[in-house]
């Protein structure tokens, strides 16, 4: 019989991704910034993503792109023991800069026109919000939340 003698202590994974986008271009966007912070993986809920020439990165050969048709379909692929995190504007909403990330997340954003249904993000963990009055580029807004992360699970 082995054993490990050796557990490594790393902070799980995480992964991020986008329903009902509105524009092709934020997907590419926050593939690349997940790639470059960390990311296990993205995904999308509903809409479809194009391949475009700005991803100099190649993130697509780097991380992996799901894709579910239906916010249920992603509950039901969620890995196991993973924390669904709603980003989305809203009086009962976390501060991000209040925010503790858990080991295992998958961070959904909605897009900056119409967010997240209230019946999914009931159906979060958790739900986390921005500074600001308004909404920012969902790619940005996916790109600070890993970036913040990033930090505080660094140090």
């Amino acid at each position: 019989m082995s054993r490990v003698k050796n557990i490594k202590d790393d902070y799980g994974f995480f992964g991020i991704g986008i329903l009902n986008n509105s524009d092709e271009i934020n997907i590419g966007t926050l593939w690349r910034s997940a790639y470059i912070l960390g990311a296990s993986f993205i995904f999308t809920v509903d809409k479809k993503y194009k391949p475009q020439g700005s991803d100099v990165t190649k993130s697509w050969t780097r991380i992996p792109l799901y894709h579910y048709q239906t916010f249920e379909e992603l509950k039901e692929n969620l890995p196991f023991s993973t924390k669904l995190v709603a980003v989305e504007m809203g009086e009962s909403a976390t501060p991000l800069e209040e925010f503790e990330h858990p080991d295992r997340t998958v961070y959904l954003l909605g897009n900056e026109i119409s967010g997240l249904p209230e019946q999914i993000v009931d159906q979060c963990h958790s739900m986390i919000k921005l500074p600001g009055e308004f909404s920012l580029n969902v790619a940005v807004t996916g790109s600070i939340v890993m970036y913040d992360r990033m930090t505080k699970i660094s140090s």
